[in-house]
């Protein structure tokens, strides 16, 4: 019996740098991930997500679960800045997370950091 092809959820288990960004996707820890990702205590999640959707409380549902290791949240929101919605930024602030939102680019450079410097920081990057 011939089985087809078998699609998990995409998912690393371990913290790791952003290698390269770009092309609609990102390079890390020798592999590489089409679409949007969080970065969280967790691991590295496919997080479906593209530029121009409106963040939502429910589009980072993953990231409030995974809240107890994580103090900082950066936002990548895609090629250009835009503000987190208010509510968003609400719920992130009664799990104890502040959070930041930039550009991808710029996210991913500041996780980068922050992540060498074994600070509690996760993100939130949209893909470019």
């Amino acid at each position: 019996m011939a089985r087809g092809i078998e699609i998990r959820e995409a998912h690393f288990p371990g913290r790791a740098p952003i290698d390269a960004y770009g092309n609609g996707g990102f390079r890390f820890a020798d592999m590489s991930h089409r679409g949007s990702i969080l970065c969280l205590p967790s691991g590295i999640h496919g997080w479906n997500m593209q530029d121009g959707d409106l963040l939502t409380v429910d589009s980072l549902e993953r990231v409030l679960s995974d809240a107890s290791g994580i103090e900082f949240l950066l936002v990548g929101t895609g090629v250009e800045m835009r503000p987190i919605p208010a509510e968003v930024k609400a719920a992130l602030r009664a799990s104890g997370i502040s959070s930041d939102p930039m550009s991808t680019g710029a996210a991913v450079r500041t996780f980068n950091i922050m992540l060498s410097e074994s600070r509690a920081v996760a993100a939130a990057l949209i893909a470019v």
